[in-house]
């Protein structure tokens, strides 16, 4: 995103704050709802952007074009529902962008060209942003909610050898960024996150 100008580094930033806060207030709003009070008790069930934000990760946004914010603490003892417990506190975060997205698009099917030029690229920056969060973070490898999802679904013994992957996954996924944004013919995240983020956001604003 380095080559873009001004006015789309602005939009995309305006777009992060709430997209990054509510994905994860989702979090922390869902494990407390479960019985873990660990992100609440450290502050971090609030709409406050400041105690969300990475700035490494908010940075790798406007540099390669993932990035993430503070990951929620839980604590999966504390929760009720075991594993698919943990499954449902990951969830809820992509499909809070989901419901952004949706509720932007339809402020934008209702006003028309009503906002004006600069208000409707503000609303299309959100809506993609949001759709792309939400697949992003779907994918189904550490340390994405995509990764908690799947080990809340699969059986047991398929989730245990799945889970492995967490100590070396993080590591892994970052590679990936990296190596996509350099060699674009390699970018397999890219490949997995464009496509359907373009579809359905052209499903939501026709």
């Amino acid at each position: 995103m380095l080559d873009r100008s001004l006015e789309e580094i602005l939009a995309f930033a305006i777009a992060l704050l709430p997209a990054f806060t509510i994905h994860e207030f989702a979090h922390a709003w869902m494990a407390n709802r479960l019985g873990d009070s660990t992100a609440k008790d450290l502050g971090r069930l609030t709409l406050n952007p400041l105690k969300h934000l990475d700035v490494l990760g908010t940075l790798m946004v406007f540099m390669v074009g993932f990035g993430w914010a503070k990951p929620v603490p839980v604590n999966p003892h504390q929760l009720r529902g075991g594993r698919k417990g943990m499954a449902l506190v990951a969830v809820v975060g992509p499909l809070s962008n989901l419901a952004l997205a949706i509720a932007a698009a339809l402020i934008w099917r209702a006003t028309g060209s009503i906002g004006g030029d600069l208000v409707r690229y503000l609303i299309l920056v959100f809506v993609y942003l949001n759709i792309a969060l939400l697949f992003f973070n779907l994918i189904p490898f550490p340390p994405l909610d995509g990764f908690r999802v799947l080990l809340g679904v699969l059986p047991e013994p398929l989730a245990d050898q799945w889970a492995r992957l967490g100590q070396v996954g993080p590591m892994l996924l970052f590679g990936l960024i990296l190596i996509g944004n350099f060699i674009p013919q390699l970018n397999i995240l890219g490949r997995i996150v464009v496509g359907p983020t373009q579809a359905l956001v052209r499903a939501l604003l026709q």
